[in-house]
């Protein structure tokens, strides 16, 4: 499948579109941060920014309860049973989806450029809403893997990887015990997450255009789902180890996070998880990195 735009002429232009993808939604952002993120060690203050632009928060050791109580009438079997989980070391985490123009500057190319699992990209319409450089970048399991890699080269060492499904959790909760990290009134979905639009008009969004989580993460709830680094098992959570579990040592599918932009994403609870191939790329599957301090 050709991509919609043409590649950058320059590793230079590369760096540029991912600066300016970024910059608009960190002032933005930075102005409505809450006063929380500081309270509870995480916040926009500390963040860390690569040299592609990728601005990354700090995130504070610490325990949290994980998955769903019994007691919500809307949660699954596979986010039960509720479990206690001590993150023993801090790190930071991508405060975005991780970008096209970010995919584009490391890699070379547009993500679009890969052929996707399923037919939605080629509806009418749909390449020219999604195809655009402050959108997320939305690719394989597989695909993460290898950007991670470049990046790693790019940037000199090996800190970036994907969350773990308990690292994500305890971030996207950020100190919260709601059905969401703004609390349990779903009515306010609309302020913090794109979610329910249709194959027909809708779309993925701009990265960091709804309002953070308590510790100043955009989109943890809706735009596009987020891959992370566990196996996946509907039972995992019965025999999970209390101290940053890594998830199965084996499957056949990899858990993503967080919902997406079309309203058949099921759930945009924090608890929430779902399973897909690894080799799976459609429109609506994107990552937030972890980088090791």
């Amino acid at each position: 499948m050709k991509p919609d735009r043409p590649l950058l002429a320059s590793r230079r232009e590369m760096l540029t579109m991912a600066a300016r993808a970024t910059a608009g939604v960190g002032i933005a952002a930075a102005l409505a941060r809450p006063a929380s993120a500081l309270a509870q060690g995480a916040g926009t203050d500390k963040t860390f920014t690569n040299s592609i632009g990728m601005a990354f928060v700090p995130i504070p050791a610490g325990t949290f309860l994980m998955g769903s109580p019994a007691s919500d009438r809307q949660a699954q079997a596979f986010e039960k049973p509720q479990h206690r989980v001590t993150i023993s070391r801090p790190f930071q985490i991508g405060k975005y989806e991780v970008t096209q123009a970010q995919w584009q500057a490391v890699l070379g190319e547009s993500p679009y450029a890969r052929d996707r699992s399923n037919p939605y990209y080629q509806l009418p319409g749909m390449a020219e809403r999604i195809t655009r450089p402050d959108h997320p970048a939305t690719v394989s399991w597989n695909d993460a893997q290898e950007f991670i890699a470049a990046l790693n080269r790019l940037e000199g060492g090996t800190r970036y990887r994907l969350p773990t499904e308990a690292e994500w959790e305890y971030a996207a909760r950020a100190g919260t015990t709601t059905r969401y990290s703004f609390g349990d009134d779903e009515r306010q979905l609309d302020r913090y997450a794109w979610y329910g639009g249709d194959f027909r008009t809708g779309g993925h969004h701009p990265v960091g255009t709804k309002q953070p989580n308590p510790w100043g993460l955009h989109d943890v709830h809706g735009n596009v789902w987020e891959w992370v680094a566990d196996w996946y098992d509907p039972d995992y959570y019965a025999r999970s180890p209390a101290v940053d579990p890594q998830g199965p040592q084996r499957g056949t599918h990899r858990v993503v996070r967080g919902g997406s932009w079309h309203a058949t994403a099921t759930s945009w609870r924090t608890a929430f998880r779902r399973d897909y191939a690894p080799d799976y790329r459609g429109i609506s599957i994107g990552m937030r990195l972890v980088r090791t301090v």
